[in-house]
């Protein structure tokens, strides 16, 4: 698959210059972007914004100018793509969709999970005495929750949107982010807005990734995305499954 614009692995985010350029797109870029979030897009959960240094050349020697630039979930880029209307939109909207497909199937995200499991069985094997005995008592079920719950790895909150609908509750990822800040996980206010609340981080549900981007210009941005770590994933899905129980 050839690649039309970057987006970040981790966090499936991407520049929305980078997509204007892609578009070409005639309007200025700061009037487009602003009529583009006006279609209904929330700050903090569709797109962050970030403050750029970009070196350009003004009157033959390089000048730094701070730009501002939006970091812009997959979902908002595919909407912005639908609406432009265009050839160019039409392409790189099949292009995130291809894209999504191959990161973020159900398949792909269970995968990653059991190969969690995995490396997590095979370090349990090598224990010796009562620990190899209780491994193999553990049920299937048991064992891919330990793995999961003791692993350093995390996820989005999109991909635990995901596993929870694998367990039998349907909640989408905007949903998921909803009731995460209507009770208290996440912060629902101001700059740090769907960044996870202190006392959960110190429980280990969540962990923040900072991930740095480097423009096609030379210049790099810092982004904050907030993650599941293991222990939250297997929180969460159990919250979910007694709150369906109860009802």
């Amino acid at each position: 698959m050839n690649e039309i614009i970057k987006v970040n692995e981790d966090t499936q985010m991407m520049s929305a210059r980078e997509l204007h350029e892609s578009l070409n797109i005639g309007t200025d870029f700061r009037h487009w972007i602003v009529r583009m979030i006006e279609y209904g897009f929330t700050e903090g959960e569709d797109f962050n914004v970030v403050k750029n240094d970009r070196v350009q050349i003004e009157g033959g020697r390089e000048v730094k100018r701070e730009v501002t630039d939006y970091d812009i979930s997959m979902d908002m880029a595919k909407q912005i793509c639908m609406i432009q209307r265009t050839p160019e939109g039409k392409q790189v909207r099949q292009y995130l969709i291809d894209l999504e497909k191959a990161w973020n199937t159900p398949e792909q995200v269970m995968a990653r999970a059991l190969r969690i499991a995995n490396q997590t069985i095979d370090s349990l094997q090598e224990r010796v005495g009562a620990l190899q005995q209780d491994y193999e008592r553990m049920k299937p079920k048991e064992i891919f929750a330990d793995a999961v719950s003791t692993s350093k790895s995390s996820i989005l909150i999109g991909d635990l949107a995901k596993l929870i609908c694998q367990n039998g509750v349907q909640i989408g990822q905007k949903r998921l982010f909803e009731w995460m800040r209507a009770n208290g996980y996440l912060l629902s206010n101001g700059s740090s807005k769907n960044m996870p609340a202190q006392r959960y981080m110190d429980q280990g549900l969540f962990e923040i990734k900072e991930s740095s981007i480097q423009n096609p210009d030379g210049s790099v941005r810092i982004t904050r995305t907030t993650k599941v770590c293991g222990k939250g994933q297997i929180y969460f899905i159990n919250k979910f499954m007694e709150m369906k129980n109860a009802n």
